[in-house]
């Protein structure tokens, strides 16, 4: 018999097009590793929280195996790639309903990430004071 697909990625465009279809913006948390693509001065403890919100996003991709657009992070234009395994899940800003997942990533990706993300420092912590980013509240959907 062979392996089955994975269903993390078919959750993950369910949500995100139930958010869009809601007029609520949705969000990506990502364990930040070695195979991702983001800009480390985002980064906190290890993850990023993301918004894909089409408006937010260019040439937005789900796939089997990856989520990959351009998005703009302070007035520069980045290239985002997430592998599947690194996505940890996906909300809706507003009002924090979504999903979560397990995330398969190898401990060694993260310590990297939070060493990178460390030594980003500073500039880290300047995007936060700029942004007055509010965590996101978690709920879970029955």
């Amino acid at each position: 018999m062979t392996e089955m697909i994975s269903t993390k990625p078919y959750m993950l465009r369910a949500i995100h097009e139930w958010c869009v279809d809601n007029n609520l913006t949705p969000h990506l948390i990502v364990v930040v590793n070695r195979q991702t693509r983001v800009p480390m001065a985002y980064v906190k403890d290890g993850e990023i929280v993301l918004n894909v919100n089409y408006g937010a996003t260019k040439d937005l991709h789900i796939d089997n195996e990856s989520v990959v657009f351009s998005a703009r992070f302070g007035g520069v234009s980045q290239n985002i790639y997430i592998p599947m395994n690194a996505v940890k899940g996906i909300f809706a800003r507003e009002n924090g309903q979504g999903m979560f997942f397990e995330v398969s990533a190898d401990q060694n990706d993260v310590d990297n990430a939070e060493k990178t993300s460390s030594e980003a420092g500073n500039s880290s912590i300047e995007v936060d004071k700029k942004r007055n980013f509010k965590k996101p509240s978690l709920t879970i959907v029955k």
